[in-house]
């Protein structure tokens, strides 16, 4: 799980897909936080990215860097805990100027079920499981 964090981390902007009634859709984000032996995204409660992930959990990160890219397939479930909130907002300070973990907004969510396949053109992928 170190290893994705590392992969997205340094990647800085990774696209989240998600599944709309049938319809995916894409979009960038660039969280990314280790909690409580979990790997969290962030996102905000109004978003449709929210609204997605509740109707069906199931998504897919994919990220680009130096060459490589990461496949994560996962199930992403809302964690409402302020803890969790408090540690993403304070790994993104920049956050805080749009989000509070007290706001009734802030959502964060943890992957559960994750496989992650690192891939290059020149190597053999290389398949996590957390």
């Amino acid at each position: 799980m170190e290893e994705v964090f590392k992969f997205l981390k340094e990647a800085g902007t990774y696209y989240l897909a998600t599944d709309d009634c049938g319809q995916p859709r894409v979009r960038p984000f660039g969280t990314v936080n280790l909690f409580d032996g979990k790997l969290y995204i962030q996102t905000g409660k109004v978003k449709d990215v929210s609204k997605q992930l509740h109707k069906n959990p199931k998504a897919e990160i994919c990220a680009f860097k130096d060459n490589k890219w990461l496949r994560l397939t996962c199930e992403l479930y809302a964690d409402e805990s302020y803890e969790a909130k408090k540690s993403m907002l304070d790994a993104y300070p920049s956050l805080r100027t749009m989000y509070d973990e007290n706001d009734g907004n802030t959502e964060v969510f943890y992957c559960k079920n994750a496989t992650a396949v690192f891939s290059s053109f020149v190597e053999k992928p290389k398949t996590v499981r957390f």
